[in-house]
């Protein structure tokens, strides 16, 4: 009787615990949106949200800072997702485990997880900036500063490293859900290699790709401290129209008005607002990513049957 009481009291502790943990990351969540929603909604209007800054951004609006935060994601996601799932394809499905290649490149990606941002974007100033930009000037225009300098593809690429880790890890844990009998069964019937990964394996894979293309959005979208050297610019009202501009972005704005504000009662309703849409904007990218992966998943399991 002792022998069968202690399993059960075992996992009654365990549940307790966990859904002790879970109500306080609920509750935490629910005050932190409660707060925001209650300070940012009263100044959430249109103009707010179609107009640029003016009067040394204590009116005004964000809209060039939601294009620009629109912007970086979509092109830091156009960067890292190829990347990442090809090297994860690479790692996973080609590689030998035991190479000493192999070790080496999974030990890169898991220090490339546990860098501080700051650093990602002091490597984007001086390699991005000043040695591919300052290459590209002396090359095609002359010496001239035109990719030398701080711009949306430079800030794009260095959160695209930045989110790296992510994407690569995420694809390998879909990859290695696929059946290994799957691959066997596309071998057995001739195709090669490389038919099997593409038209067997990654269809397979798709959701937990999209995973970590969700992850790497949610953390891109709100990283600041890789594009302060990068390209975001303090006050710009004017939207960036070549992948060379520099552009304002919502996580930096909000960091500007908190920091920066000479009149910190005249700009508190400006900052609630923002991080409010800083929310919702990172809300709607995941919310597009997980309807997508939903309805490849409803698509594979009917194709299945």
């Amino acid at each position: 009787m002792q022998a069968s009481r202690r399993p059960r009291t075992g996992d009654a502790v365990l549940w307790f615990a966990t859904g002790l943990a879970t109500l306080l990351v609920l509750t935490i969540l629910l005050i932190l949106l409660v707060d925001v929603i209650k300070h940012g909604a009263p100044r959430l209007t249109l103009g707010f949200l179609t107009k640029a800054p003016a009067e040394g951004m204590t009116a005004g609006g964000i809209f060039p800072a939601i294009v620009g935060t629109v912007a970086l994601v979509i092109l830091m996601t156009l960067a890292a997702l190829p990347a990442g799932v090809a090297t994860a394809i690479y790692l996973h499905e080609y590689a030998d485990p035991m190479a000493i290649g192999t070790r080496v490149v999974r030990i890169a990606v898991n220090n490339l997880a546990g860098v501080p941002s700051i650093v990602f974007g002091l490597f984007g100033l001086g390699f991005f900036v000043q040695f591919a930009g300052g290459g590209i000037d002396k090359l095609f225009f002359g010496g001239a500063k035109v990719y030398g300098q701080p711009a949306l593809i430079w800030a794009a690429l260095t959160l695209a490293i930045l989110t790296l880790p992510v994407v690569i890890v995420a694809t390998e844990e879909a990859l290695s859900t696929v059946p290994r009998d799957v691959r066997l069964a596309s071998a057995a019937l001739g195709a090669t290699k490389f038919q099997t990964v593409v038209r067997v394996v990654l269809p397979q894979a798709v959701p937990g790709i999209l995973t970590g293309a969700i992850l790497a959005v949610s953390r891109g979208a709100g990283e600041v401290a890789p594009i302060l050297f990068t390209g975001a610019a303090y006050f710009l009202p004017t939207l960036p129209h070549s992948l060379n501009d520099q552009f304002m972005q919502l996580g930096y704005h909000v960091y500007v008005l908190a920091t920066q504000s000479p009149d910190v009662d005249a700009t508190r309703p400006l900052l609630y607002s923002t991080v409010l849409v800083l929310l919702a904007l990172t809300f709607a990218l995941n919310a597009s990513a997980i309807v997508v992966r939903s309805r490849m998943r409803k698509r594979m399991a009917g194709n299945q049957a």
